[in-house]
């Protein structure tokens, strides 16, 4: 019966583990910002 605990227990900590690495490292989105480039198209009209 007690190896049904510590096993129980192992879990628990190990998911409240994970839960503090997931709100640690979960969201690391990369900075965006906006770029243009201008190009010109073949055969296209001047911007005359």
């Amino acid at each position: 019966m007690g190896r049904i605990f510590k096993a129980i227990l192992t879990l628990v900590i190990l998911g409240a583990l994970a839960v503090v690495g997931f709100a640690y490292f979960g969201d690391m989105s990369p900075e965006s910002s906006e770029q243009t480039v201008e190009i010109t198209l073949p055969g296209g009209t001047s911007g005359n």
